[in-house]
Order: C-alpha cells, then structure tokens, then sequence
C-alpha cells in the first residue's frame, strides 16, 4: 500500500497549508510593493508601516518584506495599479472587487472570466458602489441584500474563486 505512510499524509497537509500561505504572501508583497513605491522606500510612512504591520500578521517573513520593499524602490520596477471593479452577484447582491495588478488587461480577462464561469457579470462604474461606504481601504455596506440557501453557496464558490485569483485583494459584498 504505496502512499499511505505518515510521511505521505504530512507532506500533502505540508502542500496545502503552505499553497494557502504562499498566496497571502504574494497578495501582502503586491500591497507592500505598491505602498513602498509611494511612499519612496521611506518605512515610516503610515500607510508602508500598516502595510508591513498587517502582512506581519499573518506571519510573513521579513525577508519577503523587504525584497518585496526593495523591488519596489528599484529603477525600473513594474508600477503596481489599484483597481476596482463592480459586479452583481447571486440574488442580487452588489460586489465590489478590489485589485491590485501591473496588467490592467489581464487583470480584467480574469475577472470576467471568472464571473461569466458562474453567470456573472461586471457591472457598470457606480453601479453597485452606491450600496457601499469607504471607511478607510474598506467597504461597508449601507443596504444589505437577503438571500436564500442556494445563493449563499452560490455566493460563496464567486468569492472563493475570486480570491484565488492572483491579482484580486478583496471582494466586498452586501449579502446577509
């Protein structure tokens, strides 16, 4: 019976944590990178040190943090774009995602990509922002939507999907 040592089953449990670790990771150098270019490489910067502080929550290593700050600062380095996007999800629930990506273009194939997997799709600039408040880099939501059993898992496969993707951060939604 190949396979069905202990070493086996740690190692795949060692795979999983660590694909899971390996995006959190990636999504906190692409924020560190766009703060640390803004801010010129300069670590006391608010925004640089908030960035920092919370990838260091979730137990990134100060070496990806400062390759990522030093790739940044760089001559020549990509420049990273923020960019939102607006859809409308199961039920009617407004969404708001949040991307951070050096190819607008891809960026967006991506996400509509994925939306039209599931029989969405991207909605118009304003359109679903209306139905949000920005308290700081977040969005709460003023009105909320109910919805039924079966769009909540609906809901749930669009937002696990979308924050799979590389080049998303954050997906809003105002779903009960």
């Amino acid at each position: 019976m190949s396979g069905h040592n202990k070493w086996s089953q740690i190692k795949r449990q060692k795979e999983k944590t660590d694909g899971q670790r390996s995006k959190i990771f990636s999504k906190y150098a692409k924020i560190i990178a766009d703060a640390a270019k803004k801010a010129k490489g300069n670590k006391d910067d608010p925004s640089l040190r908030t960035a920092v502080e919370k990838a260091k929550s979730f137990n990134m290593p100060n070496d990806n943090i400062e390759r990522a700050i030093k790739k940044a600062t760089e001559a020549g380095a990509a420049s990273m774009e923020s960019i939102t996007y607006e859809a409308y999800g199961p039920g009617g629930s407004a969404m708001i995602i949040e991307a951070m990506t050096d190819n607008r273009n891809k960026a967006a194939q991506e996400i509509k990509m994925i939306l039209a997997r599931n029989n969405f799709s991207l909605a118009d600039m304003g359109s679903a922002t209306w139905a949000f408040k920005r308290e700081g880099i977040d969005w709460k939501p003023t009105t909320t939507t109910p919805l039924g059993e079966e769009d909540i898992v609906l809901l749930e496969k669009l937002i696990d999907e979308l924050e799979n993707c590389d080049e998303v951060q954050e997906v809003f939604t105002n779903a009960e």
